[in-house]
């Protein structure tokens, strides 16, 4: 028998059919026993009496039910829209008190939920309008050239220019698309940092690799000072993917004939790694700003890039356990701080 199908009117009539059945076969065997008249009289008023109990009992828990599964349903519905708590009670032994304070912690936890959905809403939203706002320009050029090409006569002159300018607009468009893929694969989990211990010299060299074109074409002098025995758990991969966005920005906003130094130094639980450049520096107003994805101050917009690099170089650091650090002065240079734990 499926008791949860029974509504609480059956489940009153077979108990008390039950308790009837029960006693009249009692007081049977006592008259058969006893052969006492008043043995049957007395077994039918306590049976009466009890039945009028179990009714009393069965009205009451009726009504309370009744309440409890009204007050239930008003805080799941407050639940649902958000409006309001459900109420704590006081005295946790009851049952009814259980219910309520479990409902209490899935409210709590639903809370969280939304608000974390809403914040994410609002991080996509935000990176579409900025994905937007970066492809916008270099789309804009991109017609503008062909529509020029396709309805003007030009030299061949002209045509190596504009042709040179269609490869300057999907390099940038293909970095930026490198760039996204780097940080969405890496904010959803797709790649998970893999900390080993090896020598950090090693992790410096494939960082400075990539600027080394770039650096000689400005005459800019770039040092390294590591220890070659200066071992450290990290992903070396993606360390050298960090270092590197502070290598390339160090070039590119440091002048002809500029410096950037690279240094390491070994603290009692960090390895210091530094960053430095002779370039033309961050303002304080913005230093806080320029982590945040596809910043970029206004009197560089004349330079290559899309905004991402910082970004990406704290998400690398912070993943590892680190933090990262900026010290800037207009006119006076930078200097990067990358702090990442031996362990």
């Amino acid at each position: 028998m499926n008791l949860g199908r029974i509504s609480v009117k059956k489940i009153f009539l077979l108990t008390c059919g039950g308790m009837a059945a029960s006693m009249l076969a009692i007081c049977a065997v006592l008259l058969w026993m006893t052969g006492e008249s008043w043995v049957l009289t007395t077994g039918g008023l306590l049976m009466l009496c009890a039945l009028a109990w179990m009714f009393l009992l069965t009205v009451v828990f009726s009504k309370r039910l009744s309440v409890f599964t009204r007050e239930l349903c008003r805080a799941m519905d407050q639940m649902i829209s958000g409006s309001e708590e459900p109420m704590r009670a006081a005295d946790r032994e009851t049952l009814f008190a259980r219910i309520g304070y479990r409902l209490s912690r899935l409210y709590d936890i639903m809370q969280e939920n939304r608000r974390k959905a809403s914040e994410e809403r609002q991080e996509l939203q935000m990176l579409v309008s900025d994905v937007s706002h970066q492809v916008k320009t270099p789309v804009s050029n991109l017609k503008m050239v062909t529509d020029t090409l396709l309805s003007k006569s030009v030299t061949e002159e002209e045509q190596r220019e504009f042709l040179q300018g269609i490869r300057n607009q999907t390099d940038k468009l293909e970095f930026l698309f490198q760039a996204l893929v780097k940080t969405s694969r890496l904010e959803t989990g797709a790649i998970r940092l893999e900390k080993k211990n090896a020598p950090l010299i090693d992790t410096l060299a494939m960082a400075c690799s990539g600027i080394v074109y770039a650096a000689e074409k400005k005459n800019i002098s770039v040092t390294v000072d590591c220890p070659e025995d200066l071992l450290l758990s990290h992903d070396s991969k993606w360390t050298a993917e960090a270092v590197f966005n502070l290598l390339d920005n160090a070039v590119k906003y440091t002048p002809v004939g500029g410096a950037i130094r690279i240094s390491a130094e070994q603290w009692e639980m960090y390895v210091k790694l530094s960053v430095s450049d002779t370039g033309k520096g961050i303002s304080e107003s913005n230093q806080a700003a320029i982590f945040r994805r596809f910043y970029r101050e206004e009197e560089v917009h004349e330079q290559q890039g899309v905004g991402i690099g910082l970004y990406l170089t704290r998400e690398i650091v912070t993943r590892q356990g680190g933090y990262i650090k900026v010290v800037s002065e207009p006119g006076k240079g930078s200097e990067f701080s990358i702090m990442l734990p031996i362990r």
